[in-house]
């Protein structure tokens, strides 16, 4: 008779049993399926993170995956505590219909809080590990970036480094094709250097000099064209007193004696005639000691005169030619040319030139010959 109230009861949990797994079914929790789901959903954002839940790709903002993250924790938290809660609905259900119920007490529940708290201790290290891997990871994610930055910057430094050590080897191989043994150093480039600051200095302080030079030219110049200038007054007044006697004297043949005394030798002696004795004589005689050995007449206004002189000190003789160019229809000296001398006589003839004075020009090249300039 006691068996029979405890089978009619036993029955009624069995029937409220199957009512609440009647329930579960219906709840349509779809528990397994979401578990497949959200793996599957894990590895295409681990593939791809810029997945986003619903499977569309394209959102990369750090808050959008921010606030996808913590809305997905959420749930599961929620499906976690649905499913522990149905479980353990589940195990009271069986355990209170099994023939076989085990016996527990309160001892068996003191053990269960033990290893309860013992596992909560160990979950709350564990996330304490895991909070402070974190701040690890935030403090530390900005220095790597800054690292990983200055190793980028450096490796790209060096491939550039190392493209131009190639172009400059390129370079430095075509410049020895080139430019082949012997080669000019560093130390013989320096040496080059300073004797070419020395010279420079030396070619600089001879500028100055001639500078000096050509103004006291100038100068001389100068005074030389005043002095032309008042003796071409004093010519034309010879001229007129001159023309005025011309008319009085009856005899031509007087002006051309008179020229004969006033001319230079070396003029008389290629413009003038030799009907005169007493003038070869003279001519002889002067060519004698100022050692003239031949003068022409290449033209009516040119003159070539060859003198052989010997520098003091030597007893070697040196030929002297002077060319005279006088200008056309009158006795004013146009240029001269020298030859035979070791240095350029240029302002020598340049300023007797000027001046006309062609006995003082053939004194200045005849005294540099015999000083052996």
């Amino acid at each position: 008779m006691s068996s029979t109230p405890m089978i009619i009861e036993n029955s009624g949990k069995l029937e409220v049993a199957r009512a609440l797994q009647a329930r579960l079914d219906a709840a349509k929790l779809h528990i397994v399926e979401d578990q497949s789901r959200f793996d599957t959903l894990q590895s295409a954002l681990a593939k791809d993170p810029g997945l986003v839940s619903d499977g569309v790709a394209g959102t990369t903002d750090p808050a959008i995956v921010a606030a996808e993250v913590a809305s997905q924790i959420s749930f599961l938290r929620n499906l976690k505590f649905q499913y522990l809660e149905q479980k353990a609905k589940d195990q009271y259900v069986k355990t209170i219909v099994s023939d076989e119920a085990p016996n527990i007490n309160a001892e068996d529940n003191e053990l269960l809080r033990i290893e309860n708290d013992r596992k909560k201790e160990i979950l709350s290290a564990a996330k304490a590990r895991l909070a402070e891997k974190y701040s690890d990871v935030r403090t530390l994610a900005p220095l790597v970036e800054q690292d990983y930055n200055k190793a980028r910057a450096l490796t790209q430094e060096a491939a550039d480094l190392a493209s131009k050590i190639l172009d400059a080897r390129l370079t430095l191989t075509r410049l020895r094709q080139a430019h082949p043994h012997p080669r000019l150093t560093i130390p013989a480039a320096n040496a080059q250097l300073d004797a070419q600051v020395a010279e420079m200095q030396e070619l600089d302080d001879e500028l100055q000099e001639l500078n000096g030079q050509v103004d006291d030219v100038k100068e001389r110049v100068k005074a030389g064209a005043r002095d032309v200038e008042r003796l071409r007054v004093e010519r034309a007044d010879v001229e007129k007193t001159a023309k005025a006697a011309q008319d009085e004297v009856q005899d031509g043949r007087v002006i051309g004696l008179y020229d004969w005394s006033v001319l230079p030798p070396l003029v008389q002696s290629d413009f003038g005639s030799s009907k005169f004795d007493r003038y070869t004589a003279s001519l002889a005689l002067y060519r004698a000691l100022v050692s003239l050995e031949t003068s022409h007449s290449e033209s009516e206004n040119e003159l070539h005169l060859t003198y052989a002189v010997a520098p003091r000190g030597t007893n070697e003789r040196r030929s002297i030619f002077i060319k005279l160019l006088f200008l056309p229809n009158s006795r004013q000296l146009a240029d001269a040319q020298v030859e035979g001398l070791v240095e350029d006589a240029g302002d020598a003839i340049g300023a007797h030139t000027l001046a006309n004075d062609v006995p003082g020009l053939i004194a200045a090249v005849l005294a540099r010959a015999r000083a052996g300039l």
